[in-house]
Parts: C-alpha cells; sequence; structure tokens
C-alpha cells in the first residue's frame, strides 16, 4: 500500500515551505533527469529508507472570499479519506486563529494519524508560545522551522511510525491504472473492456470510494484493472474535484506496475497530464499513453505522427513511451491499449542476461568513450543488470564521478535500442570498480 502524506492547514502557516522541504531533500534522487519539471502540489519524499508522496494542500484553493474557508474544509475531509497521514501546520506567530480551530475539529473526529506541526519556531520564547497548540487535543505538537529546518528530523521520525507496513505481494497478476483528467473517458475504456455499464458512483453522499480493483480473465489476457473514476458528486468547488482526482490518480498509480495515461485528443496533452507522467516516471512506473476520442479530429496523412511529435516534445527527456489512438465510444483499438500495457509490463520486469549486456554495450562504449575530463579517461569494463522492480543497470568504470549527463542519455538511449524498454523508466549507475 501506498504512503500518502497530505499537509493541511490555513493560508501562509509555509505549508509549501514544508512540501519543499520535505521534497526537495531527495532532489538528487528524483531529479536526476534534467528538464523535469518539478509541480509544487505534490511530489516524492524519503526518510531513512521510506518512500511516500506528499501533497501540499495549499495548491488546490480558489481564492475568492466566500468558497475560500469552505475549500479548505472540504480539502482536509478530502484529505482525511485518502491520505496515510495528515500534518497539519499552524503558525506560533499568529496563535490560534478561528480558521485553525474548524480544521482542527475536523482532524479530531479522523481515526487517521495527524501531527500538529507548529512552524516559524525560530527562538526559546516562541517554544514557549507553541504549548497553546496543546489545546487542540490532537495529543503531542512538533515544533519546526521549515525556513532553517529545524525540528523536521523528528517529525519525519513519528511521521513514518504512522505508516502501513510494507506490504508483503499477495497478487502477482500485472496491475494496469487507467488515469487521466475527468471526462477523458476512463470509466468508458474500462466500461468497454468489460463489456458491461457499471453503475460506479454511489449516489449516498460522502461514501467513501477506493479505487476498484477488476480482475480481468478474457480473450487469452489476465490482469488487475485499477479504476479511479468514481468521483464524489456532492462538491460544488471545481478546485477540489481536482484535488479529489489529484488524490485519486497518486493512490493509483503507486499500486500499479503500468499507468495508462489517456489524454483528450482535442485538448492535446496538459501540464496535469505532464505532471503525472513524470509523477509515474519518478516511481519507476511502465506508462502506455492513450489518446482517446481520435474519432473527433480532423486528419490528414501527417496529422497521427505530428500528435505524436508534440506529446514527445512535452515528455522529454522520456520520450521512449507507446502512444495508442483510440476512439473508445467507436471501440476503436481498445484491445491494442491492453495488448500494449502488456508489452510494457513484460518490458518493466525483463532480465537481460549480463553476457548479453556485455557483448552489446562495451563495442558501442569502446567506439563512443565518455569524454576524457582534465585529462583523465574513463574505462567502463563491466555491465550488470542489479536486481529491482524496474530496470536497474551498474556500469563498473574506474572515475564514475567524470561520467556526465549526456553520456549517461547517450548509454540509456543504446539500452533502449538494443533490449527495448518501450514505456518504462531505466536507472544507470556508475560505479567505482
Amino acid at each position: 500500500m501506498s504512503n500518502i502524506v497530505a499537509i493541511v492547514g490555513r493560508p501562509n502557516v509555509g505549508k509549501s515551505t514544508l512540501y519543499n522541504r520535505l521534497t526537495e531533500s531527495r532532489k538528487a534522487i528524483v531529479d536526476d533527469v534534467s528538464g523535469v519539471t518539478r509541480d509544487r502540489h505534490y511530489g516524492v519524499a524519503e526518510w531513512v529508507g521510506r518512500t511516500f508522496t506528499v501533497i501540499d494542500t495549499g495548491g488546490y484553493v480558489a481564492n475568492s472570499e466566500d468558497v475560500f474557508e469552505a475549500a479548505i474544509r472540504e480539502q482536509v475531509v478530502i484529505a482525511l479519506e485518502e491520505a496515510t497521514a495528515i500534518l497539519f501546520v499552524v503558525d506560533v506567530t499568529t496563535g490560534i486563529t478561528d480558521l485553525d480551530d474548524d480544521i482542527a475539529a475536523l482532524l479530531r473526529k479522523s481515526k487517521k494519524p495527524v501531527l500538529v506541526v507548529v512552524n516559524k519556531v525560530d527562538n526559546n520564547a516562541q517554544q514557549a508560545d507553541a504549548t497553546v497548540f496543546y489545546s487542540f487535543g490532537l495529543g503531542e505538537i512538533y515544533n519546526i522551522s521549515s525556513m532553517t529546518g529545524s525540528g523536521t528530523g523528528e517529525l519525519l521520525d513519528e511521521l513514518i511510525k504512522s505508516f502501513d507496513e510494507e506490504p508483503v505481494e499477495e497478487n502477482t497478476l500485472p496491475k494496469y491504472a487507467i488515469v487521466g483528467r475527468p471526462n477523458v473517458g476512463k470509466s468508458s475504456l474500462i466500461n468497454a473492456l468489460i463489456g458491461k455499464q457499471r453503475n460506479i458512483v454511489t449516489p449516498v453522499a460522502g461514501t467513501t470510494r477506493d479505487s476498484i480493483h477488476i480482475h480481468y480473465n478474457q480473450f487469452g489476457h489476465e490482469f488487475m484493472l485499477i479504476d479511479t473514476a468514481g468521483l464524489r458528486k456532492k462538491t460544488k468547488v471545481k478546485e477540489n474535484i481536482e484535488f479529489y482526482s489529484v488524490m485519486r490518480t497518486i493512490k493509483a498509480l503507486e499500486e500499479a506496475d503500468v499507468i495508462v495515461l489517456m489524454i483528450d485528443a482535442i485538448e492535446g496533452i496538459e501540464s496535469q497530464d505532464i505532471n503525472i507522467f513524470h509523477l509515474a516516471e519518478k516511481n519507476k512506473k511502465g506508462i502506455v499513453l492513450v489518446v482517446n476520442k481520435w474519432d473527433l479530429i480532423e486528419k490528414n496523412n501527417k496529422t497521427l505522427k505530428e500528435f505524436e511529435e508534440q506529446i514527445r516534445e512535452k515528455t522529454a527527456p522520456f520520450t521512449d513511451v507507446p502512444i495508442v489512438f483510440t476512439s473508445v465510444t467507436e471501440k476503436q483499438r481498445i484491445m491494442k491499449v491492453i495488448e500494449t500495457a502488456e508489452l510494457v509490463y513484460a518490458n518493466r520486469s525483463k532480465k537481460v542476461a549480463t553476457s548479453a549486456l556485455n557483448d552489446v554495450m562495451l563495442p558501442i562504449i569502446e567506439n563512443y568513450p565518455p569524454p576524457a575530463l582534465k585529462g583523465k579517461f574513463v574505462k567502463i569494463k563491466y555491465i550488470t543488470q542489479i536486481k529491482g522492480t524496474s530496470p536497474m543497470f551498474a556500469f563498473f568504470c574506474n572515475l564514475p564521478q567524470y561520467v556526465k549527463e549526456p553520456y549517461r542519455r547517450f548509454i540509456e538511449n543504446k539500452l533502449r535500442e538494443n533490449f527495448n524498454f518501450s514505456g518504462v523508466p531505466v536507472q544507470i549507475f556508475f560505479r567505482q570498480k
């Protein structure tokens, strides 16, 4: 099970600063691909070997006064439904406000772990001021300064105690999650695959629906489909529909092996799609892009190629991803989506023999060695695949620190050309031999 941590609180208490501190600490690991745009609303963090997704709810509130406080409350409710744990951020310099009290009242009703984070505690006087927050009745408080980072270690130690245990994988079937923005055709695709209309949305207000797992076993294909389509109907605030679907998507993405990311042909690939794409890439998931509603596009003999190029430009540098053009309503190329997901799943779990790796890659490296740095030459002696859920390769050499990004990318492209890792992020490590 994935662990999702939501940062809640009223505006200007320092939610984004805390979010940045948690996610940026992993910058070197997460963003070893240059050109990855960082989205400020959700990202990946790691503490003592536990990886989790962090969501900054501050990015999802409309600014108009009348819906403002309602929107924050609504978000807290959604976060309580969907997250593993909640960080409730308050500001020591302002004390407790009415909105803080409202949020605390919602949090007290919850069974989820809630940690009260008192921000901007920069001196001893403020340590004393912070004790007022015990009156929330939410247990221990954690004094931090998200500017300097003091106190965040203790906070994280406590946070990971609340996480679900690392699960033992009981189901060995491939898991495919169908994700995408609202109204892109996710439910229609699932209904077309399963062949019967399923009434997904429970009309009872406030019923929580976890992402549904559907066991698919027909036409020689067997897998689990993770469906995120069921949105609650009761909310009036558009931003929170978006926030809710983002929570759903992240949850499904963490559970899945392959992400089927649906894009609307008319709207093209948008920033939210690209964020999901990069989150899937960072989480080392397989990816299939499905361009739906293709029947509605005026076409000539260049349209498809141009559309593909536009998409690859936006997902760069990770462009080796299959794209399937569908029309779900016309039942066009629906099985192609499943066949492509199966190929990507096979690529993700592919093991390449060490002898094959060395036979193919060493001559390429000999012809195009890494550029010399400060008169020193990098010699790569030996290559092996590292065990893991996604493809990882170790290149043993004399001076790993001299291998730069362009050469790493060259090596990755050669691996892809020779061994077919379409749709799958590949990790490459240069190690001291």
